[in-house]
């Protein structure tokens, strides 16, 4: 596979939210988008299977987003991987790695702008070592404790990208 290919691609309707502070479900314009907050921080969770043509290279995460009514100031966004994988994991429990983020993003001009941002993950311990054919989950995080933007974030969409 060549670098840069996508790996997978989350919608919002791919978010199996956690059991507290969850990014909402909307739509904007008929356009599903997930609804994370300004004053508390909030997350969706993606689960998949590491396809057959990943490499076992790096992943970049890209956030595609728009602001519900921010036109200025920052976002920031937090990543985390969880290898559920072949015995691996008690899914009881949670147990995602460190996070990774991309801050201090300014936001568009114009509400309802895309914007796309990325997450770089080198492979091991960074994407939590999701191997080939291992189920995961993706956890993404508007950290809107440290960020200054106005209103919710709308998260469009989620590729992934093997770099």
């Amino acid at each position: 596979m060549a670098s840069g290919n996508s790996l997978l691609i989350f919608h919002p309707y791919h978010n199996a939210p956690p059991t507290a502070n969850y990014a909402t479900l909307d739509t904007r314009n008929q356009h599903p988008c997930l609804d994370f907050d300004a004053s508390t921080n909030e997350s969706a969770v993606f689960s998949a299977i590491m396809p057959q043509n990943y490499a076992g290279g790096g992943v970049t995460v890209y956030l595609h987003y728009a602001m519900s009514t921010a036109t200025a100031d920052t976002v920031d966004w937090d990543v985390a991987w969880e290898r559920i994988g072949d015995q691996q994991l008690d899914i009881d429990g949670d147990d995602f790695a460190a996070v990774n983020s991309v801050d201090d993003t300014t936001v568009p001009g114009t509400t309802g702008l895309v914007d796309i941002v990325s997450v770089a993950f080198t492979d091991g311990a960074d994407m939590d070592s999701v191997a080939v054919g291992e189920s995961f989950r993706l956890k993404v995080t508007r950290d809107a404790v440290s960020d200054d933007a106005a209103g919710d974030a709308e998260l469009v969409k989620v590729e992934l990208r093997e770099t």
